[in-house]
């Protein structure tokens, strides 16, 4: 019998459907609420601003039209993808033979390769290209010191310099995947086909690669989708070099004041470009098989005679070129300064000068920072529950909801922040609330991905027990569960702590005077010539990550799978 439509509208009704939710149900409800409107709602607006003419109130593809027939915008569009391309491909060209290497030979100071590589990997970009503008730049060290040599070497402004700045930024998420690829392949596939007659170069590209072909195509296309959405590289040496990134910056601060369409537009194509490489690389391992039974591991060959000293300098050289702009930060860091000029002593002016000048940056950072990362912890320990424990419709909608902050570049969050909080009753523009908003919904999927590997791991039954001597579901969890989950939820509150205080994207747009973060005013200096300054910050930035490194290495299980 169908219950009449008063009796649905009853304030009974409604009371005892409300009085029926379980505690993991009210948590479900208040994950997906979380996700559409810190999530879905900003994303939409993004699209309706792009789409909508604000004078005729009718649907329009106008602005889209501009942007892929304009050779303004085509440029930017092709420049984007030159540099997103270069990026990926030098990140594989330097990830994957160090993960084979690593892998299948003893090198010596492996621990240290995988060390410094997550460093390099947990560091900002910008701050990479801050450094190689003072190795290379037109006044940089190396610069002068071989022109003295009559040696003139190439500006690293420009195209070569991104993709070189970008190549040694993200390879560690090629080798990292690579590796743990690696490690798990069953070795007899390899000895059927030296059995066979194949060359140790035929088993490596006949057999070796395409068996890691899933790690290295997700790890080539993670590098591409940030390459593309990174804005502070392009804009510190791109000059003028125009990305996408850099393009809906500038339009969006142009067309303040009035609807940001063309900067909206630009976010949205970002966004698209993004998906399809995600797709394609999904759909290129659809129909393929990489499966195979762990019945002999890896043995690891010794690294002897001139192979093996071209491995180890190979390995180091990577690692080292890639630590080379840590390295500087922290050199210029202690170099006494006149105004933004380096003399040639140590001292401590530039941290004088920061804690004098802008001690208020660095108090926002970690107050923003740690405020996110305490609502990540425990949402996102929450959310992972739901996808590992409460198999559903919605759980698995969920997961999937949660890959899209991979996926969309922070300059589009922003605006898409900017456009949903700017109003009454919900205006927080301007404010320290919208800023912590943006990181905590940026960096939950670490948090989620962290617990989750954790999660899968603990028993089902040791919570049912739990419940069965009389604990309600959300005491179990609490009391028994996440203390299980503890060494995940370190691991990811690390790693979101980690890309909270790095982040200069999302918050570029989003800062004032009073909101400002220590990524902004390196940013910011960096463009002003203050460069004594920008190393401070970087290095204070660089020493912190360092700390919170160590603590995610110490907690979590899988060293490689946390930084990833």
């Amino acid at each position: 019998m169908t219950m009449p439509a008063s009796s649905i509208a009853s304030p009974s009704w409604w009371a005892q459907r409300w009085q029926r939710l379980d505690f993991w149900s009210l948590v479900m409800l208040l994950s997906v609420l979380v996700l559409a409107v810190l999530l879905l709602l900003p994303i939409f607006e993004v699209l309706k601003v792009g789409i909508w003419d604000a004078e005729t109130g009718r649907l329009t593809l106008s602005a889209y039209a501009k942007l892929l027939t304009h050779p303004y915008y085509v440029g930017a569009i092709a420049n984007s993808m030159i540099v997103g391309v270069g990026g990926m491909l030098g990140a594989c060209l330097l990830g994957i033979p160090l993960a084979y290497i690593t892998t299948r030979y003893a090198i010596r100071g492996r621990n240290l390769i995988f060390v410094l590589s997550v460093m390099a990997l947990v560091s900002p970009p910008f701050i990479g290209a801050y450094s190689w503008i003072v190795v290379l730049g037109n006044n940089g060290w190396l610069t002068r010191t071989v022109a003295q040599w009559g040696i003139e070497l190439p500006t690293i402004y420009g195209v070569h310099g991104i993709i070189l700045v970008f190549s040694l930024k993200f390879y560690p998420f090629v080798y990292l995947m690579t590796a743990g690829a690696l490690r798990n392949i069953n070795r007899s596939l390899e000895d059927a086909a030296h059995n066979l007659g194949c060359s140790a170069r035929q088993r490596l590209f006949k057999v070796t690669l395409p068996l890691v072909l899933p790690a290295v195509g997700t790890a080539a296309t993670l590098c591409f989708v940030l390459s593309l959405a990174d804005f502070g590289t392009p804009s510190i040496i791109g000059r003028e070099f125009r990305t996408l990134s850099t393009l809906a910056y500038n339009q969006y601060t142009s067309e303040m004041g009035g609807t940001p369409t063309m900067a909206v537009s630009i976010s949205m194509l970002m966004i698209v470009i993004s998906m399809l490489a995600v797709y394609l690389q999904r759909w290129s391992i659809r129909n393929r098989s990489y499966a195979s039974g762990l019945l002999q591991q890896t043995v690891v060959e010794p690294a002897r005679g001139w192979r093996g000293a071209c491995m180890h300098l190979f390995a180091f050289a990577v690692v080292g070129l890639a630590m080379l702009p840590i390295a500087v930060v922290v050199y210029t860091s202690v170099l006494k300064t006149r105004g933004p000029v380096f003399l040639d002593a140590f001292g401590w002016t530039s941290y004088e000068r920061v804690l004098r000048e802008v001690p208020d940056v660095i108090g926002n950072t970690f107050l923003y920072a740690t405020l996110a990362t305490v609502a990540i912890t425990l949402v996102g320990s929450l959310m992972s529950y739901l996808i590992v424990r409460r198999d559903s419709r919605w759980s698995g909608l969920l997961d999937s909801v949660l890959m899209v902050p991979y996926v969309v570049p922070g300059v589009v969050m922003a605006i898409g922040f900017l456009l949903v909080f700017n109003q009454p009753p919900i205006d927080l523009v301007g404010t320290a609330a919208i800023i912590v908003l943006i990181l905590f919904i940026r960096r939950l999927p670490y948090g989620v991905r962290a617990t989750t590997s954790v999660l899968r791991q603990i028993k089902p039954s040791i919570e049912e027990a739990a419940v069965s001597l009389g604990a309600s579901p959300a005491k179990a969890f609490f009391t028994v569960t996440a203390r299980l989950m503890l060494p995940g939820i370190v691991a990811g509150a690390m790693m979101s702590f980690i890309t909270a205080i790095n982040e200069l994207s999302s918050t570029l747009l989003l800062y004032n005077a009073r909101t400002a973060t220590m990524p902004v005013k390196v940013f910011s200096a960096v463009l002003d010539g203050e460069f004594g300054v920008a190393a401070a910050l970087s290095t204070i930035l660089l020493v912190s990550t360092g700390a919170c490194v160590y603590a995610v290495l110490r907690f979590s299980q899988s060293k490689e799978s946390a930084f990833l």
